[in-house]
């Protein structure tokens, strides 16, 4: 045991000490801070007609920077969604390296300006290719004090303080922050996929064979109306499905009018829902409507499309439903008819929803079309859209951002009943007040809300089993990119984690070598010399001592 205690006290008596003394004050400078972690979602990337839209990449680590201090492709920017406009995205995607935004806590009480900034650049990002790696953060109150630290640092250095040594030793002093994103280059998803639904409400056998003498029942006019389910939005996530709610809603209502005899109309009534909309370029109608053997589109009265029913975020914008066309619909068609119907139901059955008529060519020159039923009418189908959107390229159809639930299906509620009212008018040729849906048969909120939370085909069987459940003759297709041109083509992506670790900044990397160096050309000088220095201390010393010696005497003499 003392063997061991000896050699202990040789390897204090060793180098290690000095060791110790070397290392010890670097390695308590360059430390690195905690890591703060938040869940991010990373922006949407698909393509769609040979162009690539969203974010191409998702990996970052680089230094953080605000809006007013980011300069290279070596930042990253951290910022919220409030604080950039379009043209510093512009900026942004041309020369950052990344982009981190915080979105905001509550978006239904921004003011009326600030919603449409919001939805204005969401739009804008949706239209983009973006070469860096786009993340969107949740609103997190300890990511919101890091923002304001390195935006208040950006603006007291730059504001503040005027001469150059001030700035510069404000700079070293500075906290910085470095950003870390989990992730890769997303591959593109070969096994992508639109589904569409297609379902049919029949007159019952025995009254079909009073009424059409095949007893088949696709003799009889066709009033087809299509919806589509969003699946995406600027992230990888659900945005408002209204569209989806009152098409279910309105299969659920109408199969009830068809139970009994007595109500039982002349008309055949067929439902197209799928996983595609603005964003994919209706890419599911036009699969459906090239199917060589589809017989539902035979004898069509109109096509009815809805997009945007009903605005998801509360704004400034008059509460009307448009009816967008084509071309101008002439007397006594069947598209004439129906809008009249619509315009007086909806003033019967609510105070202040009116309904106005949009007249839009289609451009044959764009690939891209700007409503759904500009597929059907180039097919020589009667169609027309019904959205509460005035113009085609509103953010409104797109967005991500919602009011509270309850708001959302009380809109619906009023919707549903304009619309099945209109309908069961139009189909039963009765005057457009009578209250078809009382009773029974009337339009609550259990008939929307369930509905609200679909799912696409290709996660669960809602939508099968609600199609199912109410109408017959009900088929699946899916819709598949070609191998050499896809119309379409999505990417595998994965919700990421961002780590924030506490830094100085890169002057502060300079200082801190030249301290360094000071210090270990300062020890080193110290050891080396230091025989040399003792001889020198020690000569003078002696020195000193001897002249004392000499002097002393001499002095007690004089005494």
């Amino acid at each position: 045991m003392f063997n061991e205690a000896v050699n202990l006290a040789d390897i204090f008596r060793g180098g290690l000490p000095y060791c110790l003394l070397l290392t010890l004050p670097i390695l308590i400078i360059c430390s690195p801070g905690h890591a703060s972690e938040f869940q991010v979602m990373s922006m949407i990337k698909f393509d769609v007609n040979g162009e690539y839209l969203g974010s191409r990449s998702s990996a970052i680590s680089l230094e953080a920077k605000s809006l007013y201090t980011w300069s290279t492709g070596r930042h990253c920017v951290l910022a919220r969604l409030l604080d950039i406009s379009i043209n510093d995205l512009n900026k942004i995607r041309q020369k950052a390296g990344g982009l981190i935004i915080m979105l905001p806590q509550d978006v239904q009480s921004l003011s009326n300006e600030l919603k449409d900034q919001v939805l204005m650049m969401e739009q804008h990002m949706l239209t983009q290719s973006i070469p860096i790696p786009v993340h969107f953060a949740p609103f997190n109150r300890e990511l919101d004090l890091i923002i304001n630290d390195i935006t208040s640092t950006a603006i007291d250095n730059e504001i503040r303080n005027k001469t150059a040594l001030v700035q510069l030793l404000l700079s070293v002093n500075a906290n910085g922050y470095h950003v870390t994103v989990d992730g890769q280059n997303n591959l593109a998803n070969k096994n992508s996929k639109l589904p569409v639904i297609q379902g049919e409400s029949f007159p019952n056998q025995f009254v079909l064979q009073h009424i059409d003498s095949t007893g088949e029942g696709n003799g009889l006019p066709l009033i087809l109306i299509t919806a589509n389910l969003k699946t995406f939005g600027v992230i990888n996530d659900y945005p408002l499905n209204a569209d989806s709610a009152v098409l279910m809603a309105l299969i659920e209502m109408f199969s009830k009018l068809h139970t009994t005899m007595g109500t039982i109309p002349k008309y055949r009534l067929g439902f197209l829902l799928s996983d595609s909309g603005l964003l994919l370029n209706f890419q599911g109608s036009k699969k459906w409507l090239e199917m060589d053997d589809n017989i539902a589109l035979q004898n069509v009265e109109f096509v009815l499309c809805l997009d945007t029913i009903t605005q998801s975020l509360i704004n400034n914008q008059p509460n009307v439903l448009y009816m967008h066309v084509s071309k101008p619909p002439k007397e006594k068609t069947s598209i004439s008819n129906y809008f009249k119907l619509l315009k007086s139901v909806a003033g019967h059955y609510s105070d202040n929803l009116t309904v106005e008529g949009v007249h839009k060519k289609i451009n044959l020159a764009d690939s891209k079309l700007s409503w759904e039923h500009e597929r059907f009418c180039m097919k020589r189908y009667p169609a027309f859209t019904l959205s509460s959107a005035k113009s085609p390229g509103s953010p409104f159809r797109t967005t991500m951002f919602k009011n509270n639930e309850s708001y959302i299906v009380e809109k619906l509620i009023t919707s549903v009943k304009i619309l099945a009212e209109s309908l069961a008018c139009y189909m039963y040729k009765i005057d457009p007040f009578s209250d078809i849906f009382k009773g029974h048969a009337v339009i609550t909120e259990d008939n929307i809300r369930p509905y609200l939370g679909l799912k696409s085909i290709l996660q669960n069987n809602d939508i099968r089993d609600g199609f199912e459940k109410y109408l017959k003759n009900v088929k699946i297709f899916y819709d598949k990119p070609d191998e050499r041109e896809p119309d379409f083509m999505f990417y595998n992506s994965i919700d990421a984690k961002l780590s924030i670790y506490r830094v100085k900044p890169a002057i502060f990397d300079l200082f801190l070598t030249i301290a360094i160096s000071s210090y270990l050309s300062a020890v080193y000088f110290v050891i080396q010399f230091f025989p040399r220095f003792y001889v020198l201390i020690s000569t003078s010393t002696n020195s000193f001592i001897g002249r004392s010696i000499r002097t002393s005497p001499t002095a007690l003499k004089r005494k």
